[in-house]
């Protein structure tokens, strides 16, 4: 399915309704989230059966009740900007748009609707084929494994972006193109037996370093510009000794660091050179697919960001749900039911000071618990978000 980039500004008449609360533009703050939905076809297939690139559009159609439930998730955290990771690419009518007007528009189990007049969703690499063998299984299947980013259809596993405020659509930036042969130093695998490289020259020619997609969306907050940084590492496990996509999610997450401070080998998909520039505001979203702690963690990635100058992550979103469920200190921190921090709201230190903030992981006694009480309730990812104050 060939979709060119699109992006909507939904101006709903509704939305200047009193049924919906629209009450980030005289909030004194601004609220950032993140959210890993499993909006995707795997998760609306029953086993066994062929994953088609439709099956979101069917389910959301269906007025399906794990989609009700994200949605009601949402609506009680009501962020003003929020990511959604794991949401198919599929026309923003039959599926950005739809989830708008028909979920979040609609108030869930006696919560307030809500509406985001503006959204954005753009191809990924996911289910991209190619014509190698990048898995290195003996067989060319085009997708899965052998696609650029792993997924059984292009625009498996997409992203959107949903926002009160307006998004220049005319300054996005996306990096979905960008080779991973262009980053300096970049980590190759290696056959574990060999030594030799994981990638033939032919493939290492035409891979691409996002397993997803990079986007920046320039979003404007009462006359300042603020820059959602969005994006969706490959998981660094589903391989080897060879630990490609380990090594890939490093340098996804590298990407990210290295784009915030401006490294000039970065390019766009338009060919615009450099990063950010200097003193700009941005929040870094997204499911990272990488722990900071625990017997997952991956230090030598995340400290690419949780040490980075340029960024504040002097405040951890915690919740009480994870802190009851499992038994080690840093569990308050976990955004995954497979107990890791792994998605994250990092704002810039410049322009931008943190008020608070959570991870939506209610316990066992909430009446909230519903929501998340097993992984068919809504997703196996909490949505955190922060509340932020423009300086």
């Amino acid at each position: 399915m060939k979709l060119k980039a699109i992006y909507s500004a939904l101006l709903v008449a509704a939305s200047f309704s009193p049924f919906f609360s629209n009450s980030a533009f005289a909030a004194d703050s601004l609220r950032v989230a993140t959210f890993n939905v499993s909006m995707d076809a795997t998760n609306h297939t029953p086993k066994g059966e062929q994953v088609r690139s439709d099956a979101l559009v069917n389910a959301l159609k269906a007025n399906h009740q794990q989609i009700k439930n994200i949605a009601e998730i949402i609506q009680r955290v009501r962020p003003d900007i929020i990511l959604l990771n794991e949401f198919d690419y599929i026309p923003k009518e039959q599926g950005i748009e739809y989830f708008n007007q028909h979920y979040l528009n609609v108030g869930q189990q006696k919560q307030a609707a809500i509406n985001y007049p503006y959204s954005y969703i753009a191809p990924v690499n996911t289910g991209l084929a190619t014509e190698f063998d990048l898995d290195n299984d003996g067989k060319k299947n085009g997708v899965m494994g052998d696609a650029q980013g792993f997924g059984f259809f292009e625009g498996h596993y997409g992203m959107a972006i949903l926002s009160k405020y307006p998004i220049n659509f005319d300054k996005v930036r996306t990096l979905q193109t960008f080779k991973y042969k262009d980053m300096p130093n970049a980590q190759m695998p290696v056959m574990p037996k060999t030594g030799e490289n994981w990638y033939n020259a032919q493939e290492w020619q035409a891979l691409r370093l996002s397993s997803k997609s990079f986007w920046d969306l320039p979003i404007n907050v009462n006359d300042k510009t603020i820059h959602v940084i969005a994006s969706h590492p490959t998981p660094p496990v589903f391989d080897g000794e060879e630990d490609r996509n380990g090594k890939r999610n490093h340098d996804e997450v590298r990407l990210i660091a290295d784009y915030v401070s401006n490294a000039k080998y970065i390019y766009d998909d338009k060919g615009e050179k450099g990063g950010l520039k200097t003193h700009s505001r941005f929040v870094i979203l997204g499911d990272l697919n990488a722990a900071p702690e625990g017997d997952k963690a991956r230090t030598n990635t995340t400290e690419q960001l949780l040490k980075n100058p340029l960024i504040n992550a002097s405040f951890v979103p915690k919740s009480e749900g994870a802190k009851e469920q499992y038994d080690v200190p840093y569990a308050q921190n976990y955004s995954a039911n497979w107990q890791a921090r792994v998605d994250y709201v990092l704002p810039s230190n410049y322009g931008l000071k943190i008020k608070g903030g959570g991870v939506f992981w209610p316990t066992k006694a909430s009446s909230e618990y519903r929501l998340i009480k097993n992984r068919n309730a809504s997703s196996d990812h909490r949505l955190v978000w922060l509340d932020l104050v423009i300086e």
